[in-house]
C-alpha cells in the first residue's frame, strides 16, 4: 500500500438534508455553482486536489497544513461573499475539518485515521467554520492573521483517543467574525426547551407533559440573563426528530434541553438531558422519579426541581466555556466567579471568585451580576468566619447588594444575599423579609428557604429551622449548596442539644463538600458533646487545614444574635470546640 504525509480537508454543507427537502433542484444548482466558483479554484490555487465528493460535501488533500488552511480560509470567505444576498434559511454554508498525518493512497481515495478525524472535526464545526487538530494548529499558528480558540480534548465515536481541537475564531483585524463552534455568536444562557416526549398512551399524561414543557420554559426565562426560545417556536418541533446542532444554529442558542416522561405502574419517571447545541455533546443529565398521586399536583414540583438544577448547571457550563477564552467578557467573568463560589467557602475559592468579579467590574462598574457576586463573596466570608475583620466584609456586602438592587430590583439572588447579610448582623427578621421578596420574584430559589431557616436559628427558634431546609430540599434535592443547608440543620440541632442529630447532619455536610471549614468545626463540637473526642479532634484538624487562622475568640466576636436562647447554645458550642482542640485565640 502506498502511503504519504498529507493535510486532509473534510467539508460538508450545514443543514443539507433540510435544504434538499425544501427545494432539492435549487439547492443542487446553488451547490454546483459554489463548487465551481469558490471551492475548485481555491483548492487548485493552493496545490490541492479533490479526492472525492460525498453528496453534500467533499474530501480534499494538500501537501501540507499551511496550503490546506490557505485554501479553506479562501473558499469559506468566497462562499460567504457569494451567498450574502440569499435568504438565511436557504443559504449554503460549509463546515470544515482539517487534519495532518500519514494517509493510505489509492487512485480515487485516501484512507486512515487522519481522514476519519478530519471528518469528525468537520462534524463539530459550525456553518462557515473551520476546526483543526492540535498537530495542524502547531503547523499553522503564527502564519495567518487569524485567531484560534482551544476547544480542549474532544471524544468522537470510533476514535480510540480524545482529540485536542482548535477552532478559527476570527480574523485578527476584527473586521469579519466567523462563528466557529458557536462560541462567539449565541447569547449567554440561551436555551431551547424541546417538547418533552410522552412515553405512554394516556391522554391526561400527554397534557401533563406539555404542561411541564411550558412551565419550564417560563421558569427558565426568570433566570437572570437567560434567553429562552418562546413556547410557540419550541412546540413546532413536537413529535419530530431533531438535529440539535442544526436547531441550535438556526435559533442561535447555546443549549438545548430535551426530556421524556414515562409512567410505570404507580411511579412517574422524568428524564432530562442538557445538550451543548454547538458540539452536540450531553453536558448534564438527571432522572426524577416519584410516586404518582395526581399528575398536575406534581407539575410544579417537577418544574421547580428542573429549573433550580438547570440554573446552576448553566452557570457551570458557561464558566467552562469562559476558561478557554483569551478575552472573556463581563458575563464570562461573572460565570467563572460563581463557579468558584460553588466550590466551597474557603479563602482560596472565595479569593479566586473575588478576582473574577473585580475584573468584571473593571470592565463594567454597573454589572449587576458582578456586584451580586462580590457581595456574595463578602457575605460568605462573614458568615463562615474566615477573617477577624468580619464586620468590614459584611458592610461591603450590604453596600454592593443595595447598589445592585438600585440597578435591578427584580433580581431574586440579590435579595437572598441581602438576607444573609441581615442574618449575620443581628437583623434576622429583615433577613426573612428579604428572602420572602426573593421567593416572590423566583419561586424556585430554594436557597432562600434555607436562609429563612437560618434566620429562625438566630431568633432562638431552632426547632423551626429544619422545616425550611426540608422545603429547600424538596425544590432542589441535589442542590449545589446542599452542604450549606445540612450545615444549617446541624447548627440548629446543636442549639437544641440534639448532638447525635447534629453530628449526623454535619457529617453529611462535610461529605457533600469538604471545603467548608466551619462545618468541620461544628462537627468537632457535636462529636465532643457525644464523648467521641478522637473523632472530634480529627474534625477540628480538618477545619484548621482549610482555615488556619480560625479561633473560638474569632467566632465569639462574630456574634450574629443577642437572643438568649441562641447565646446559651453558643456557649455549649464553644465548650465542645475547646475539647476538640480548636484554639481559643
Amino acid at each position: 500500500m502506498k502511503r504519504r504525509f498529507s493535510a486532509v480537508v473534510a467539508a460538508d454543507v450545514a443543514g443539507y438534508s433540510r435544504l434538499m427537502h425544501d427545494d432539492e433542484e435549487a439547492t443542487h444548482v446553488r451547490l454546483t455553482a459554489l463548487l465551481a466558483a469558490a471551492i475548485y479554484p481555491s483548492i487548485e490555487e493552493h496545490g490541492g486536489r479533490v479526492v472525492k465528493y460525498t453528496g453534500d460535501g467533499f474530501l480534499a488533500e494538500f501537501p501540507g497544513a499551511v496550503e490546506a488552511m490557505r485554501a479553506a480560509l479562501q473558499f469559506q470567505k468566497r462562499v460567504d461573499e457569494l451567498t450574502t444576498g440569499d435568504a438565511e434559511d436557504r443559504r449554503i454554508r460549509f463546515r470544515v475539518g482539517i487534519n495532518i498525518g500519514e494517509v493510505i493512497v489509492e487512485p480515487h481515495d485516501v484512507f486512515g485515521d487522519v481522514v476519519n478525524i478530519a471528518a469528525r472535526l468537520e462534524s463539530i464545526a459550525e456553518p462557515s467554520g473551520i476546526c483543526i487538530t492540535s498537530s495542524t494548529y502547531d503547523q499553522v499558528r503564527g502564519k495567518f492573521a487569524v485567531e484560534f480558540e482551544d476547544l480542549g480534548e474532544q471524544s468522537f465515536q470510533n476514535i480510540a483517543r480524545p482529540i485536542r481541537a482548535y477552532a478559527l475564531v476570527r480574523e485578527a483585524s476584527g473586521t469579519r467574525r466567523l462563528t466557529i463552534c458557536g462560541r462567539t455568536s449565541a447569547p449567554h444562557l440561551s436555551i431551547l426547551v424541546l417538547p418533552f416526549e410522552n412515553f405512554g398512551n394516556d391522554r391526561e399524561q400527554d397534557h401533563f407533559v406539555d404542561g411541564v414543557t411550558e412551565s419550564l420554559t417560563t421558569d427558565l426565562s426568570r433566570i437572570s440573563g437567560s434567553f429562552v426560545i418562546a413556547r410557540n417556536t419550541a412546540f413546532t418541533f413536537k413529535g419530530k426528530a431533531v438535529n440539535v446542532r442544526e436547531v441550535g444554529y438556526e435559533l442561535n442558542v447555546r443549549y438545548v434541553l430535551e426530556g421524556s416522561v414515562q409512567r410505570g405502574g404507580k411511579r412517574l419517571r422524568v428524564n432530562v438531558q442538557l445538550i451543548d447545541a454547538e458540539s452536540g455533546k450531553h453536558i448534564w443529565a438527571e432522572r426524577f422519579e416519584k410516586p404518582v398521586v395526581d399528575l398536575f399536583d406534581m407539575q410544579d414540583e417537577i418544574v421547580s426541581r428542573l429549573a433550580q438544577a438547570l440554573d446552576a448547571q448553566l452557570v457551570l457550563a458557561e464558566a467552562r466555556r469562559a476558561e478557554r477564552l483569551r478575552n472573556p467578557d463581563v458575563l464570562d467573568l461573572v460565570f467563572q466567579g460563581f463557579a468558584a463560589v460553588y466550590q466551597g467557602p474557603t479563602p482560596e475559592h472565595l479569593g479566586r471568585a473575588r478576582g473574577f468579579f473585580e475584573r468584571a467590574l473593571e470592565i463594567d462598574s454597573q454589572s449587576v451580576g458582578a456586584l451580586v457576586g462580590i457581595a456574595s463573596v463578602d457575605a460568605t466570608i462573614g458568615a463562615y468566619v474566615l477573617t477577624d475583620d468580619r464586620s468590614t466584609h459584611l458592610s461591603a456586602a450590604e453596600t454592593n447588594a443595595i447598589r445592585a438592587l438600585s440597578l435591578d430590583p427584580h433580581r431574586a439572588m440579590t435579595h437572598r444575599v441581602l438576607g444573609t447579610v441581615y442574618n449575620m448582623t443581628n437583623r434576622p427578621t429583615h433577613g426573612i423579609t428579604a428572602c420572602e421578596q426573593a421567593l416572590a420574584l423566583d419561586r424556585n430559589l430554594a436557597d432562600a428557604h434555607a436562609v429563612i431557616g437560618m434566620a429562625k436559628y438566630y431568633l432562638g427558634r431552632a426547632a423551626e429551622t429544619e422545616g425550611h431546609i426540608v422545603e429547600a430540599f424538596r425544590l432542589s434535592p441535589r442542590d449545589i449548596f446542599a452542604h450549606r443547608w445540612m450545615h444549617f440543620i446541624g447548627a440548629a440541632k446543636m442549639q437544641l442539644g440534639e448532638y447525635a442529630d447534629a453530628a449526623f447532619w454535619l457529617r453529611r455536610s462535610v461529605e457533600e463538600n469538604r471545603n467548608s471549614p466551619l462545618s468541620h468545626f461544628l462537627l468537632s463540637a457535636a462529636l465532643s458533646r457525644l464523648g467521641l473526642v478522637d473523632e472530634a479532634r480529627a474534625a477540628a484538624a480538618a477545619g484548621l487545614a482549610f482555615n488556619p487562622g480560625f479561633t473560638i475568640r474569632r467566632l465569639q466576636a462574630s456574634q450574629p444574635s443577642d437572643n438568649p436562647t441562641f447565646l446559651a447554645g453558643r456557649e455549649r458550642l464553644y465548650a465542645g470546640m475547646r475539647v476538640a482542640g480548636v484554639p481559643d485565640g
